[in-house]
């Protein structure tokens, strides 16, 4: 019997990815291994979103090669397989056995290098914890100065309502579906169903499975009908793409908005729905950006109070709009600025979980012991430590008796 392992890096999207070559895996026969050593096949889904999650993934491609066992094959595939295929094979010479991109397959022996399937609309397992990631679309159709992913990745393809709502079902029963995209909110326009259609997606999703989250909202796209399903359901979690908030250098990161647009939109999803909880991520050090930029990102953050927030410093992308572009910031500077900020919003995160101290919070229990509100999004934010009786996959009503930074205590 066929062994598998697969190590999976970078987003939720590739979580998903991950989970439909285990699909492809299992029907050729294989079963999972219970560490690398065992494994007959080794899989690496790698990220090649900016330098560090690159290095990231030969980092651990060479380290899984060291531990995998003799006569054990050993085969990337991802993002960085895609978009630097023969120059990571050529990199890595002897300790891989094949660099697969997107819809190749992984198997042993395997040598296809065209890609025989859309690893979109794959079938996969059924779901071993009481959520899921679910991807509604691939690829994407917005040019951000910064990003390369529709290089490699294409432009967006929108599934079927019907495919998901069929993979949802096929997941077996869940207490949370995690919906995910490049640009979540844009779905179904390019298969000219509509400009909103993710609102009645997450309402047919809604009658299927009692939470449902989005994440990576592009901002201009959080119309009124959106913000109203959102709000009016059990998970009033608000995940906005906003990466900056001076308009000067928004605009040269080639996307939508400003500080003020975002706040007055953040205050009015507050006015709707004052339960509501706020993620973004911001980046530092795109080229232009000056200390003005700097202070109005910081008084942006201050002002926003939002619950979770990610900083991340610019990442020179060949073949991106940014690579060439003049007033490239120091790294030392990136890093002072990246602290600053995160000092600030670790503060506002200690203090919006302290609120929460004394009160009631519906939850979802992910293991023993562990569970989250409409809060926190799985493998992402904080989570709640509750009583070990509560049933894995089960909901239940606690009072949250301590706050130890991002993570709650409740009974």
């Amino acid at each position: 019997m066929k062994r598998y392992w697969i190590e999976t890096l970078g987003c939720p999207k590739n979580e998903v990815d991950s989970a439909k070559l285990v699909g492809t895996l299992v029907a050729d026969g294989y079963v999972g291994a219970s560490s690398v050593e065992e494994a007959d096949l080794v899989v690496v889904n790698t990220c090649a979103f900016i330098g560090e999650a690159r290095q990231e993934s030969i980092e651990t491609v060479l380290a899984l090669s060291g531990q995998r066992r003799s006569g054990a094959e050993l085969v990337v595939t991802g993002c960085l397989a895609e978009r630097y295929g023969d120059e990571v094979a050529d990199a890595l010479g002897d300790d891989v056995d094949a660099v697969a991109g997107f819809g190749v397959p992984v198997t042993i022996g395997a040598k296809a290098t065209a890609p025989r399937f859309d690893l979109l609309n794959l079938p996969r397992p059924a779901a071993t914890a009481p959520w899921a990631y679910v991807k509604i679309a691939e690829g994407c159709d917005r040019a951000c100065g910064f990003c390369a992913i529709p290089s490699f990745r294409g432009p967006q393809r929108s599934r079927s309502m019907a495919s998901i709502l069929a993979e949802v079902d096929q997941l077996g029963p869940l207490g949370e579906v995690v919906l995910v995209a490049q640009d979540l909110a844009a779905y179904g326009r390019d298969r000219g169903v509509g400009e909103r259609a993710i609102v009645p997606l997450v309402e047919a999703i809604g009658a299927r499975v009692p939470w449902v989250r989005l994440l990576y909202l592009y901002p201009s796209d959080l119309s009124d009908a959106l913000i109203d399903v959102i709000a009016g359901s059990p998970v009033p979690y608000f995940d906005l793409s906003l990466q900056h908030v001076s308009a000067p250098l928004v605009r040269r990161m080639r996307r939508w908005g400003d500080g003020e647009k975002f706040l007055a939109r953040i205050d009015d999803i507050r006015r709707r729905q004052p339960e509501a909880a706020f993620r973004s991520n911001f980046i530092v050090g795109y080229p232009g950006e000056s200390e003005a930029d700097h202070d109005a990102l910081l008084a942006f953050v201050e002002a926003a109070q939002l619950d979770w927030c990610g900083f991340f410093s610019y990442s020179r992308e060949d073949g991106t709009y940014a690579a060439d572009l003049d007033g490239q910031v120091p790294a030392s500077l990136m890093a002072e600025r990246l602290a600053e900020l995160g000092e600030l919003q670790d503060a506002i995160t200690a203090a919006k979980r302290d609120v929460l101290l004394g009160s009631e919070v519906r939850v979802i229990v992910d293991e023993p012991g562990v569970a989250r509100s409409h809060r926190e999004a799985p493998e992402i934010d904080g989570v709640i430590s509750v009583p070990h009786d509560l049933e894995t996959g089960s909901f239940a009503t606690v009072r949250v008796v301590e706050a130890l930074g991002p993570d709650l205590v409740a009974r």
